[in-house]
Formats: C-alpha cells, sequence, structure tokens
C-alpha cells in the first residue's frame, strides 16, 4: 500500500481508527472524516503515523456539499483517492416499528443509506477518471435479516447491500471494484449502545446473551474487521467485486 491514499468516513469510530492503523502501517495516507472534529483530534493522537500522511476532514455525510467537500479536501492534499471506506453509520434506538418516530428513521436512514450513496457518487466520480479504485462500503449482518426492536437499522443496511451490488455493476468496466464488510457483534462503542438500548439496567446480560448465539462464543475486535477490508482493498481480492464478505463470528452461517 505504498503511496496510497485511502479516505475513511466514519473515522473517528472504532472500526474507522483499526483500518486507518491498518493502512498506515502500510504505507498509506489516510484521509478520516466524522462529523465530530473533537474525537477524530484523539483518534490521531492515538495513530501511529507520520501527520503528513493522516488529513482529519469534519463533515456530515449526509450533506452533498459536505460530501463534496470531503473529497475535494483529499485531493488537494493527497493527489487523488485509490481506496474508500466507506464507512459511517448509527444504530439508532432499540424501538418496536409503531414506537419508532419518523424523524429517527429517516436519520438512520439518512446516515446509514443516504451517505453511503453520497460517497459513492462523488467518490466514484474521482475513481472513473482515474481508471482505478477499490471501495468498500460499511454494510452489517443486519443486511441479511431481520430483528425485532431494529427495524430502521436492518433497513438502511439492506439498502447498502444494494447500493454495493448496483454500483460494482456500474463501475466494472472501469476498473473499479465495489465490495462490502458486513461485520456483527463487533466490541465497539455502537455495540455498547446496542446493549444499553436493549437493556438499560442490565447491559451485561445482554452482552453475554448475544455472546451465545456467535459460533465462535466471542464479540469480534475492529481489528479483525481492518483485516478484511485490507483485503477487499488489496490486489488479493482483484477478482472480487460486487460481494459482501461477514466478518461475524459464524453467526450468518448459524
Amino acid at each position: 500500500m505504498n503511496n496510497k491514499v485511502v479516505l475513511i468516513t466514519g473515522g473517528a469510530g472504532g472500526v474507522g481508527q483499526a483500518v486507518a492503523q491498518k493502512f498506515l502501517d502500510s504505507g498509506a495516507s489516510v484521509s478520516l472524516v466524522d462529523v465530530n472534529k473533537e474525537a477524530l483530534e484523539k483518534v490521531k493522537e492515538r495513530l501511529n503515523g507520520e501527520d503528513s500522511k493522516i488529513k482529519l476532514i469534519q463533515a456530515d455525510v449526509t450533506k452533498e456539499s459536505d460530501v463534496e467537500n470531503y473529497v475535494k479536501e483529499t485531493i488537494n492534499t493527497f493527489g487523488t483517492i485509490d481506496i474508500f471506506h466507506n464507512n459511517a453509520g448509527i444504530n439508532g434506538p432499540f424501538t418496536n416499528i409503531t414506537e419508532l418516530s419518523l424523524e429517527i428513521f429517516e436519520q438512520i436512514m439518512s446516515i446509514n443509506a443516504t451517505g453511503i450513496f453520497l460517497g459513492l457518487k462523488h467518490v466514484l466520480k474521482v475513481m472513473q477518471s482515474q481508471g482505478h479504485g477499490s471501495v468498500i462500503n460499511t454494510a452489517s449482518n443486519a443486511a441479511y435479516i431481520g430483528a425485532a426492536g431494529m427495524a430502521g437499522y436492518i433497513a438502511s443496511k439492506h439498502a447498502v447491500a444494494g447500493l454495493t451490488k448496483s454500483a460494482a455493476l456500474e463501475v466494472a468496466s472501469s476498473k473499479i471494484r465495489v465490495n462490502a464488510v458486513a461485520p456483527a457483534a463487533i466490541d465497539t462503542q455502537m455495540l455498547t449502545d446496542i446493549r444499553e438500548n436493549m437493556s438499560p439496567d442490565d447491559p451485561d446480560s445482554v452482552g453475554e446473551a448475544l455472546k451465545q448465539g456467535i459460533p465462535l462464543g466471542r464479540f469480534g475486535n475492529p481489528q479483525e474487521v481492518a483485516e478484511v477490508v485490507y483485503f477487499l482493498a488489496s490486489d488479493n481480492a482483484s477478482f472480487v467485486t460486487g460481494s459482501l464478505y461477514n466478518v461475524d463470528g459464524g453467526m450468518e452461517a448459524d
């Protein structure tokens, strides 16, 4: 990955940080995007890499002008975008459909689906002009299943799966690959939020119950997701496009 440029949205989250470190360790430059600038600064302090190879950009992925700007700033700083980890997302509350407000549903869809769409729209234009690129969207095992109390999140991740496959077909002739990583039960703040949403009084018991549904018997860690993202970005995956790669401890196989 020497001299490659990697753009990562959701860069202040656990997976975004792990992906950034993986690419920095391999010689790439990284552009980290997040709506929370303070959180980005803290991530930069934890990253092991040269300052000249790390760009921080505050942006709301649901706003097209912000998306256009993070693409422009990345190119102005590093000259190109070789790899795009289209990663920003939220889980939303644990609430049945009949109690879920339209405002919250639209917020989830806006970040998780519209944000992915806008990222694809503007980054793929750059990649088409240069004739190469690899995109890795962040989906979830939620892209395959239903789950009571998580309709907004489930719907949004089904959308990510559809966008991934459609985009892959549209840009294959331009030598651009589009895939998605589909994590589940990864030990990040998002998983903590899910446990607390499901049982504010006893989130630990929720965690233990969740582990019982994972064939490998444990939660994953962000570095394990980063390894799959790295593979999909690399030439080792040169004949892989339009695919969703599970990182879920065997949950989808059960």
